[in-house]
């Protein structure tokens, strides 16, 4: 699981079907400390995040385990939005 927060949206008309109604977010994925360490990703949004919030995201296999996502066609997927981080 990596940490992400949410820089944008991506809006796709033409894509697979399964993707259909899924909402896809532009993420950094950051440190700890909130230091961008993988800039721009996209990711398929299953917990109702927004621009701004801290993410956690799995990738991967993982990525299409979790209801909402599950056998899409995807490699990164939001399952939380974080509250706090303390380091």
């Amino acid at each position: 699981m990596r940490i992400a927060r949410v820089i944008g949206t991506a809006t796709a008309t033409a894509k697979a079907a399964g993707l259909s109604g899924h909402k896809l977010l532009i993420v950094d994925v950051q440190d700890a400390r909130g230091k961008v360490i993988e800039p721009s990703l996209v990711a398929v949004d299953t917990v109702g995040a927004g621009r701004g919030d801290l993410c956690l995201m799995v990738q991967g296999s993982s990525a299409r385990i979790p209801a909402g996502a599950a056998g899409l066609p995807v490699d990164a997927t939001l399952i939380a939005v974080i509250d706090t981080v303390s380091v």
